[in-house]
């Protein structure tokens, strides 16, 4: 694997410790400013030139050819944590009450540092932008950094994301849709409140809730074509003041993800079309309000073949992993590949062979050696995307 020539001892060493304290000061959405501290300084360590427009934007690290013409390509990580309780009991856990870095962007920001010392150290015939975004979680940062023109030149971006789906030492990298579109829902039942011993005078909320949310599981189940992933759940639900009391109003949110265009329509029909009825046959009025969410992360072609050489060549073809289904979680990736050509990523992270800890979790962690794996991939795919777009 050409991954050996990247086992620098001294620059791993210099990633664990760089990714170890982002994540004991985890920072939530757009509130990443010591984040961008540590970022900054990192690249002024490395002679990088940096943009910075404040608390809630991005860092833009910049290292130019010296050709005027070269294509530019992108690198992008997220400096985004989570609101939750870390339970690692690592050494190196949050010191942050309430805030934890549960989706591995500490390990990405790492990744891609990692890359821009390699690439500072042998630079490569093309100018390159190592993209830190804030507000990956919440609040899609990936607009910020679109609306503030700084990507405008950009040929190619990529991206990628840790993950137990696989071990460490493989990546998965395939073409097309990768994630789900994801929209959020909240629906607001209005009936008629009373006292729990005489029904007949309300309209029972609570009695309703509990029709609309068994048919609405029947939109996907009986709706959608089998082949086509798609969700819905009901996250919270809203109702009753006391045990004697008739609910006069419910509320239920809840989200949809879905990949194709057509079943999100679908899907966002039928919700409405379920609710109108059931508030009909029970004389209830019931409101819906529907939210856009990231819109699905799409790879382009010619970018994942590029992402798939520069793979293939850090950890051989073996260790390649394909994508049998997408993923119906959500990315703001998606908005930068609306704009511009580019690939998304996973890196295998699994800290011991048959673990596995879902992203989010309060005991996610990861296993270190995937920032030697990532740093090597973002180098090697800078490389290949000049070598491809200059040929």
């Amino acid at each position: 694997m050409m991954i050996e020539k990247y086992k620098s001892e001294h620059l791993y060493e210099w990633m664990v410790e760089i990714r170890r304290k982002l994540h004991r000061h985890p920072e939530l959405a757009f509130e990443e400013i010591e984040t961008a501290k540590v970022l900054m300084e990192q690249l002024t360590k490395l002679g990088i030139s940096y943009d910075y427009a404040g608390p809630g934007h991005a860092v833009i690290g910049k290292l130019f050819s010296k050709s005027a013409v070269a294509p530019v390509v992108a690198l992008r990580a997220d400096m985004d944590a989570l609101p939750g309780t870390e339970n690692t009991h690592l050494p190196f856990a949050s010191c942050m009450q309430g805030r934890m870095h549960a989706c591995g962007h500490d390990a990405h920001m790492t990744m891609v540092l990692g890359a821009a010392a390699l690439l500072k150290t042998s630079p490569p015939p093309c100018h390159v932008l190592f993209v830190f975004q804030p507000a990956e979680e919440k609040g899609g940062g990936a607009r910020v950094v679109l609306e503030s023109g700084a990507l405008q030149s950009v040929s190619a971006i990529f991206g990628g994301h840790v993950t137990h789906h696989y071990r460490v030492g493989e990546i998965m990298v395939a073409d097309g849709v990768i994630t789900a579109q994801s929209d959020r829902f909240k629906i607001h039942i209005k009936g008629k409140g009373g006292h729990g011993a005489r029904p007949h005078e309300a309209t029972d909320a609570i009695v309703i809730t509990g029709l609309l949310i068994t048919a609405l599981q029947t939109l996907v189940s009986r709706e959608i074509n089998p082949v086509y992933p798609a969700v819905v759940t009901i996250g919270t639900v809203h109702a009753g003041s006391a045990p004697n009391v008739i609910a006069e109003e419910a509320i239920l949110e809840g989200s949809i993800r879905s990949t194709l265009p057509e079943v999100r329509d679908h899907i966002h029909t039928g919700l409405r079309r379920m609710a109108k009825a059931i508030g009909e046959l029970h004389n209830a009025k019931i409101d819906i309000d529907i939210t856009q969410g990231y819109p699905p992360v799409v790879n382009t072609t010619r970018e994942s073949q590029i992402a798939h050489r520069a793979a293939e060549k850090v950890v051989g073809r073996t260790r390649l992993m394909t994508l049998d289904h997408p993923s119906m979680g959500s990315e703001d990736f998606s908005y930068y590949l609306q704009k511009i050509p580019g690939c998304y990523v996973r890196f295998g992270a699994r800290r011991h062979e048959h673990e596995y800890i879902p992203l989010h979790s309060p005991e996610f962690d990861l296993n270190e050696e995937v920032l030697k794996v990532g740093a090597a991939f973002f180098d090697e795919v800078i490389r290949e995307t000049a070598q491809d777009y200059l040929s």
